[in-house]
């Protein structure tokens, strides 16, 4: 990973259920990401929720949260 590179990490399908049920969507209102993006280093599949944690200007984690495809 790149030290500007944003973290990226897998969400357990539980957790991933649990953040849908919480935002009231499903998994096709996500943003989407690439399956070929170089940021997913782990054993990802199509459909996997990924969460991106990027700093703010105040140095807190500010999350998104991505759906492979």
């Amino acid at each position: 990973m790149h030290a500007l590179q944003s973290k990226h990490s897998k969400l357990s399908e539980k957790d991933a259920v649990e953040l849908l049920k919480k935002l009231n969507i499903s998994k096709s209102q996500l943003p989407k990401i690439l399956l070929s993006d170089s940021a997913l280093t782990e054993n990802c599949k199509v459909g996997d929720v990924i969460k991106i944690e990027r700093a703010s200007p105040d140095g807190k984690p500010v999350l998104y949260f991505r759906v492979v495809v």
